[in-house]
C-alpha cells in the first residue's frame, strides 16, 4: 500500500520564486489496484508521482510505501527505486543503451544479478510487454513510439517492482498504439495481482476503460477520490474544475434528460449498450 500523510511540496523553497505545488495530500492506494490520477495541467499530478520513488523530497509530510517511510532521514532510496518503477511520458528520455536488450538489462545488472538471471528478466519483461524478441538486438531509437514505450516499461518491469507508475502512457500514440498500451496495462494487472499500477492521464476514455479507482487533483490538492463509477457519476463536479468526462457519460446524461431512466454509473460504451438494450427489451449481453 502507498500512503501519504499531509504531504506538502514547494518548488524553489526559501527563495523569492517559491511556488507551492502540493497541499496536505492524504492518500491511500491499495495493493492490486489500478489507480488513475487526473487533473488539469498544473494540478500536481506529476509532482505527486515523482515523490513516490524519491525523485522529489517533500517539504513536509510522510510517504509510506509497503510499510517503509521513504521520507525518513535514513531511507534507502536506492532500494525504494527498485520497488517503485516510474515510466515517464516520453520513453526516449529513459532509453540510452545501444540495444533494447542492454537497455532492459541495465537495472538488473546494477542489482548485481548474474548473467543468467539478467537474461531471464530481460526476456520475461519483453514477453510481458508484448515486445517481440527480434527487437532486442535493435537500437531503441529505431523503434516506433509504441515500441519505445513497451521497451521503457519492460526495463522498469525487469526490476520486479511492487509499484508501476506510468505518466501519460498513451500520449502521442495513434489510436491503435494507445489501445495496445492499455491492453498491456490490463495484462500486467492480470498477471501481477498484488502490483499497484498508477497512471496519469488526460484521456477520460482511457481512465474509464482500465482504472478501478480515480484520484482527482486540483490546484495541488486532492479534490476527490473514489471508484471510477463514483467519480464519473458526478460529471458536473469534474466540469467545474475544467475536466472532461467520457463521451458516453455525456450521452447518458442527455438520454436521462430526455426521460430515459439510465443509472448514474455509465462511463463505458459496454455499460451504456447493456443498459439501453435492457430498456429497449433487447439482448442484455450487448
Amino acid at each position: 500500500m502507498i500512503k501519504t500523510e499531509k504531504l506538502c511540496y514547494s518548488y524553489e523553497q526559501d527563495t523569492p520564486f517559491e511556488r507551492r505545488a502540493l497541499y496536505d495530500v492524504d492518500l491511500e492506494i491499495r495493493d492490486g489496484s489500478i489507480t488513475a490520477l487526473i487533473g488539469h495541467t498544473g494540478s500536481g499530478k506529476s509532482t505527486l508521482i515523482q515523490h513516490f520513488n524519491g525523485l522529489l523530497k517533500p517539504t513536509s509530510g510522510k510517504i509510506i510505501i509497503d510499510g517503509d517511510d521513504i521520507t525518513a532521514p535514513n531511507a534507502d532510496l536506492k532500494r525504494i527505486r527498485r520497488k517503485v518503477g516510474l515510466v515517464f511520458q516520453y520513453p526516449e528520455h529513459q532509453l540510452f543503451e545501444e540495444t533494447v536488450y542492454r537497455d532492459i538489462a541495465f537495472g538488473p545488472k546494477n542489482m548485481g544479478l548474474n548473467k543468467d538471471e539478467i537474461d531471464e528478466r530481460v526476456r520475461k519483461s519483453a514477453y510481458l510487454t508484448g515486445l517481440d524478441e527480434k527487437y532486442l538486438e535493435r537500437s531503441p531509437f529505431d523503434l516506433s513510439g509504441g515500441q519505445k514505450r513497451r521497451a521503457a516499461i519492460a526495463g522498469t518491469l525487469a526490476m520486479d517492482p511492487k509499484v508501476l507508475i506510468l505518466d501519460e502512457p498513451t500520449a502521442g500514440l495513434d489510436p491503435k498504439g494507445g489501445k495496445d498500451i492499455l491492453s498491456l496495462i490490463e495484462r500486467l494487472h492480470t498477471e501481477n495481482k498484488d502490483m499497484i499500477i498508477i497512471f496519469v492521464s488526460h484521456s477520460m476514455e482511457d481512465v474509464a476503460r482500465i482504472a478501478d479507482r480515480v484520484v482527482v487533483m486540483n490546484e495541488g490538492r486532492v479534490e476527490t477520490e473514489g471508484t471510477t463509477a463514483q467519480i464519473f457519476s458526478n460529471p458536473n463536479r469534474l466540469r467545474g474544475i475544467g475536466l472532461d468526462v467520457p463521451q458516453v457519460t455525456l450521452l447518458a446524461d442527455k438520454l436521462r434528460s430526455a426521460g430515459i431512466g439510465l443509472p448514474d454509473d455509465i462511463y463505458t460504451v459496454e455499460s451504456a449498450a447493456r443498459e439501453i438494450a435492457v430498456r429497449l427489451g433487447g439482448d442484455t449481453h450487448a
